[in-house]
């Protein structure tokens, strides 16, 4: 058995472990007695896992049917939601920011039950050009602009990518370039965490890096004392040129959870089209039609589920966000998991059901002699109902608090 094979076949038995937790469950009566063969359903209303997509084609005003159809494809699905904070966009001239349009975005996520998440607060691209022509400092216009977009979404938006592929930051002739050369990869990142700690202290703070090499390693480690430790690590696998091995789906997790800090999967694509070679699409190959096949959505589908499972099986994996939700968005390529139409591909359809249906725990049971009751769920939220008076009561259940619930009758 090869080491794909070996961890998608123990995949079942560590989702079981790491995925759920012990239930018990008690229905009583107004003086506290336990209430035999009460009927109870179980529903669980979110996961405690994110599952997640960026979530920049969102626009909250537009009732136009390819926005309608975008926003019920994300909410079926994802529970998790990323919003554009690139400097260059967000602020394209000094002081004119984005800030109502995302409040709007973040907003409506929120109404939505969409968690989200900030991208990226310090990034050596899509930087904006006027910053190298002002006479303040490269490195003090970058603590103004982190300090005031975490302020500001305080409360909205509590986590943060901080700073973005910092590992190769010096390449870029840019004041975040010239500052990574300056002082190093390490003190980039820790100065950029110190800053949004220091304007969110309840805020988490990612380290998200495509360069998964022992280049990153050493960074982390240089980080990992006090204020300069992040509270996640991101990692990102776009396969624009070619699926990763599925062995390296699980070696990638094992080598970053030494760490012991949780890790989250930040921009993960996989096409549904042909693959390009690297050297041709950074910077020259965009094709103006790049389609999804049948061929290719067939491929996807069955590499997308082994991988999910992979991961989520994985104990130091917290969140997967898929990157770009529909095709055409990312690159101009066949990486969604919808199509241009808004119409579900194969990869999606079985998405849902794993998420929705498989690493989920809805349940009817019949309370015991002593009105209790137990069982094994997923962690998440939850509602249990009596099924006779229609009492309800709403918790959580994580791995951190395993839930012991009372459901107290009138």
């Amino acid at each position: 058995m090869g080491d794909a094979d070996a961890a998608l076949a123990g995949a079942r038995d560590r989702i079981e472990h790491c995925r759920t937790g012990e239930l018990a469950v008690r229905v009583s009566g107004p003086d506290g007695t336990g209430l035999p063969g009460r009927r109870v359903l179980l529903q669980q209303e979110e996961s405690a896992f994110l599952f997640g997509c960026n979530i920049f084609n969102l626009k909250p005003g537009d009732e136009s049917e390819d926005q309608q159809l975008y926003r019920r494809r994300f909410c079926d699905l994802l529970n998790y939601g990323t919003l554009p904070f690139y400097w260059g966009q967000y602020e394209p001239e000094p002081g004119k920011t984005q800030q109502e349009r995302l409040k709007a975005m973040a907003a409506w996520c929120a109404e939505h039950g969409i968690r989200t998440k900030g991208h990226p607060l310090v990034w050596h691209e899509v930087y904006p050009a006027w910053a190298d022509r002002q006479e303040t400092p490269a490195l003090q216009l970058l603590e103004t602009r982190v300090e005031e977009v975490v302020g500001s979404f305080r409360g909205l938006v509590d986590m943060w990518d901080v700073i973005n592929e910092s590992t190769t930051s010096e390449r870029f002739d840019n004041g975040v370039g010239g500052w990574a050369r300056e002082v190093g990869m390490v003190e980039i990142a820790a100065e950029s965490i110190r800053w949004a700690r220091s304007a969110g202290p309840d805020a988490t703070l990612v380290l998200n890096d495509y360069n998964i090499s022992a280049d990153f390693e050493a960074q982390i480690e240089g980080l990992m004392a006090g204020e300069r430790r992040p509270d996640v690590i991101g990692i990102q696998s776009h396969m624009h040129s070619g699926e990763w091995p599925l062995e390296r789906a699980w070696e990638v997790p094992e080598t970053y959870a030494r760490f012991g800090l949780p890790l989250h999967f930040t921009e993960l694509s996989v096409l549904s089209g042909a693959y390009i070679p690297q050297s041709e699409i950074v910077g020259k190959y965009r094709p103006d039609d790049w389609p999804s096949t049948p061929e290719g959505e067939e491929k996807q589908l069955h590499y997308v589920e082994k991988l999910y499972t992979i991961l989520f099986s994985h104990p130091a994996v917290e969140a997967i966000t898929w990157w770009d939700l529909a095709d055409g968005r990312w690159m101009n390529a066949p990486s969604g998991l919808i199509r241009r139409d808004m119409s579900p591909k194969p990869a999606y359809e079985r998405l849902l059901e794993l998420v929705m249906k498989e690493w989920r725990t809805n349940a009817e049971f019949t309370t015991g002699a002593d009105g209790e009751a137990s069982l094994r769920a997923f962690h998440g939220s939850y509602s249990l109902r009596d099924a006779e008076t229609g009492e309800s009561i709403c918790f959580d259940h994580t791995a951190e608090e395993p839930a012991s619930v009372v459901l107290a009758l009138d």
